[in-house]
């Protein structure tokens, strides 16, 4: 998580009286930081697949994934949209290494909007820095051309764009319908936008009597108060319409749910789980590697939603690197929410 991060989500705070009201009260009980955090590592921007914690392995052809993104560029208010390439390239990774082939296809086809985060790690760099991957980022198929019978699993990668386009796509669902019976059906945050109102050959949908997620209310609304303007709905509140359960985790921390051959993931930090869960589904133990830093943080915020502060505190100082930029985002999170036990404890693990 870039620093520059950390400073708009201060920025956007400090708009809000009653979240600044919430920071000053935070500041007083000792949650503010320096912002000065250049002594924290940085990403490697020349990456490329051997540096990505892939345990060395001579993996053999498996077969081919299709990875779906969305073609929209403009949300109904005109905001700039598009996929979010850290839910593309990490997924890729995890394919690529694990035998798969990889084609990326979009509703239009050719070159599709891309949404490129401040948080990228070595593996968002490398999938730019990788020429058959810009290759088919670039030449994108269009969804009308796709023969799914090619395919073992379609994975529909987020971006606010999806809510747009993927929803009531002939193709996708003609594609599902192929893939389903015999294969797996991924996707992350947005990206079950895709699976919605598809009809199967028994009549059911898809999505009937099955556990999922996907980008929550909670996550939608904590970023944007105007998200069905920009939407035309909120992912949550079709999701629970249409399928058997919606299992909903914290926010902004990675929560995916598998219900056999249908895999599914709330946010962008879902990515790594949701795709070696494919593998999984496709009879394959993923490749071993060695987590990230920013995946570190999101394990131990978990233990301390789990067993509490004092138990993060143990493991983060027995464990490995994590990624500080993103406990302290946590911590401002919690802060701009007047959770400010939450916000102290938070900055606690930062900083330990």
């Amino acid at each position: 998580m870039q620093k520059s991060k950390v400073r708009k989500w201060i920025m956007r705070a400090l708009l809000s009286l009653g979240a600044a009201l919430a920071l000053l009260a935070a500041l007083a009980g000792g949650f503010w930081y320096d912002l000065d955090l250049d002594g924290e590592p940085t990403p490697n921007l020349q990456a490329g697949p051997a540096d990505l914690g892939f345990v060395s392995a001579t993996v053999p052809q498996r077969g081919r994934i299709l990875a779906v993104v969305t073609s929209t560029a403009s949300l109904h208010n005109g905001r700039r949209s598009g996929f979010e390439l850290t839910e593309l390239a990490r997924a890729w990774w995890v394919f690529r290494h694990n035998g798969y082939a990889v084609d990326i296809a979009s509703p239009l086809g050719g070159p599709p909007p891309m949404m490129r985060d401040d948080d990228l790690i070595e593996a968002d760099y490398a999938f730019l820095n990788d020429a058959d991957a810009q290759a088919s980022l670039q030449a994108s198929l269009r969804l009308s051309k796709v023969d799914p019978a090619r395919y073992d699993a379609v994975y529909f990668v987020g971006g606010k764009g999806t809510m747009l386009d993927f929803p009531g796509n002939p193709d996708i669902a003609r594609i599902v319908r192929d893939i389903a019976p015999r294969g797996v059906i991924g996707a992350v945050c947005h990206g079950p936008a895709a699976l919605l109102g598809i009809e199967l050959e028994n009549g059911q949908t898809l999505l009937q009597g099955r556990q999922v997620n996907g980008f929550s209310n909670a996550e939608e609304l904590f970023l944007a108060e105007d998200a069905v303007a920009r939407l035309g709905f909120l992912l949550e509140d079709a999701l629970r319409a249409e399928a058997g359960t919606y299992v909903e985790g914290p926010m902004y921390l990675a929560h995916s749910v598998v219900d056999a051959r249908l895999i599914t993931g709330q946010n962008p930090w879902s990515t790594w789980a949701v795709a070696e869960s494919m593998i999984r589904a496709l009879g394959h133990e993923p490749l071993a590697r060695v987590p990230t830093a920013e995946e570190n943080s999101v394990a131990l915020l978990q233990l301390m939603h789990r067993d509490g502060i004092e138990a993060a505190l143990r493991a983060k100082r027995e464990g490995p690197r994590s990624d500080k930029h993103l406990l302290l985002l946590h911590a401002l999170i919690a802060a701009m929410q007047w959770q400010l036990g939450d916000a102290y404890a938070l900055q606690r693990l930062a900083r330990a």
